[in-house]
């Protein structure tokens, strides 16, 4: 029996759904988490140590991307899906039930890091991985449309994420949840883990997948025969996601650490700006079906270097209403972007190691360009004291991608069987 569209996008939002979450969560806790972890620190360094150890969850990307996507286009795209959700579950699981720095000392950091490597190495094939099924399911004419679900899923994450911190400090208070709080949502995201189980099992194996399943071709000198799609993919996707990250953890974090009460409006304030990203996502991937990926990708990049430095300047400085103002100007062209930039991504790249390649691609593209944004973004200001100096960096990498994606063909209507 054919595999309905909605099954395929449910198992697809699903998987995103814990892992952004979890990543979430992570991003407005730092400064408590911080605390907990790195107490002999300055509050300054606490921060940008926390910080730190976001980044390098997206560092082990890369791997788990290669070991992740090896299983994906051997094993099967089910495999992948099942065991990368397992494993960011009990990472996340962990890192909740984790002593702190007062309890076991130096251990405490050096357990905290290496659980957040183990929910970057799973999130290496977890996202590529469920865009690449649900894209290889979908019917060419539908494939941004129904991609975007994987998109959507991050999205959602966001949203639970910044809800369950808003909801955390709303009712404990700033004092009990940077005291023990922010280990709730840890906790408690082991649900997202067993409804994804419950969603993946049974799944039907992708056609794609079926037809190069017996070939298995080297992954090294595949890697190396796939260079330009990879660096396209770092220009199609280093500057939104290098945006998204500033706007939607940086951002927020450092309004709500210089409150000094938890900074309750302003998690509230961006659930709802992320509500916005949530529509604009299946638009852009419906738009893209009809307009072509790249022509609207160029669009929707340009228009997010337009708004860059008016955005970030409003979010820093404005009251949580102008905050939410901020927010929305990138809201619109990031998640239309994100929405559409799944199923473009999968359309460059050959069938033969599809899922190990493109992993490889955007996870190396998200450790340079995403996870290192909140890092960067708090270094830069407190180095050169300027606030909107980050705005900047994420204009350079517009820059880049315009010049990447200009000559590239147009993806839309490609045959993924070849």
């Amino acid at each position: 029996m054919k595999q309905s569209a909605l099954r395929t996008a449910a198992a697809g939002l699903i998987g995103n759904v814990l892992e952004w979450f979890d990543f979430a969560v992570y991003g407005y806790f730092s400064t408590d988490i911080g605390a907990q972890f790195f107490p002999q620190s300055s509050p300054t360094a606490r921060q940008l140590l926390s910080l730190a150890v976001f980044a390098l969850g997206f560092a082990a990307r890369p791997i788990g991307s290669i070991v992740l996507g090896m299983v994906g286009d051997r094993v099967g795209r089910r495999a992948l899906l099942t065991l990368s959700i397992a494993l960011m579950g009990g990472a996340t699981l962990a890192i909740g039930l984790l002593p702190n720095y007062a309890h076991i000392g130096v251990a405490a950091p050096l357990l905290l890091l290496t659980f957040r490597l183990i929910q970057g190495f799973s999130l290496g094939g977890e996202f590529t991985g469920s865009m690449v099924y649900t894209t290889e399911l979908a019917s060419p004419l539908m494939r941004g449309l129904i991609s975007s679900s994987t998109a959507a899923g991050t999205t959602v994450g966001f949203i639970l994420g910044s809800l369950a911190a808003w909801g955390v400090n709303r009712v404990l208070g700033s004092a009990a949840a940077s005291a023990w709080g922010w280990r709730v949502p840890f906790i408690g995201s082991v649900i997202f883990c067993i409804i994804g189980w419950l969603l993946r099992n049974g799944l039907h194996e992708s056609e794609a997948f079926e037809k190069v399943a017996e070939k298995r071709p080297p992954i090294l000198s595949s890697l190396l025969a796939d260079m330009r799609p990879i660096v396209q993919t770092f220009g199609i996707v280093a500057m939104t996601n290098a945006a998204y990250y500033l706007a939607f953890t940086f951002a927020v974090e450092r309004r709500k650490s210089m409150t000094g009460e938890g900074g309750e409006a302003f998690l509230l304030a961006n659930t709802i700006s992320l509500g916005v990203v949530l529509l604009a996502k299946p638009f852009g991937g419906w738009l893209s079906d009809r307009v072509g990926r790249k022509r609207l990708m160029i669009i929707v990049t340009v228009a997010a270097m337009a708004a860059v430095v008016p955005s970030l300047n409003i979010m820093l400085h404005g009251t949580p209403t102008h905050f939410v103002l901020g927010q929305v100007l990138l809201a619109v062209p990031l998640g239309m972007a994100l929405g559409l930039q799944g199923a473009m991504v999968v359309e460059i790249f050959p069938l033969r190691t599809r899922v190990t390649s493109m992993s490889v691609a955007y996870s190396v593209t998200l450790a340079l360009a995403g996870g290192t944004a909140p890092l960067l973004s708090t270094w830069l200001i407190d180095k050169f004291h300027q606030p909107i100096l980050p705005a900047y960096f994420i204009v350079l990498y517009g820059l880049i991608g315009l010049a990447i994606m200009a000559p590239m063909p147009e993806t839309n209507g490609r045959s993924l069987h070849d």
